[in-house]
């Protein structure tokens, strides 16, 4: 359960983040399809689906990649 909570702030803050970027850099709608929606039901589909292991390193490369890549 802790785990879940966990997962579920780290992936609001990890999508705020990129939808902040996304504004910044004025993206195409294709990228912002994907990286705002399809990239995040993804990761909660892997966590519904009991691969919380593969849905945390995911989540924790792309958070780093996205606070790296400041605008």
């Amino acid at each position: 359960m802790f785990l879940t909570l966990f997962f579920i702030c780290l992936l609001l803050g990890f999508v705020g983040k990129l939808a902040i970027l996304a504004f910044k850099a004025t993206w195409g709608i294709a990228k912002i399809l994907l990286f705002i929606i399809f990239l995040p039901l993804v990761l909660v589909g892997l966590v519904l689906g009991g691969l919380l292991y593969i849905a945390f390193p995911i989540l924790i490369i792309c958070g780093i990649i996205a606070l790296l890549c400041r605008e």
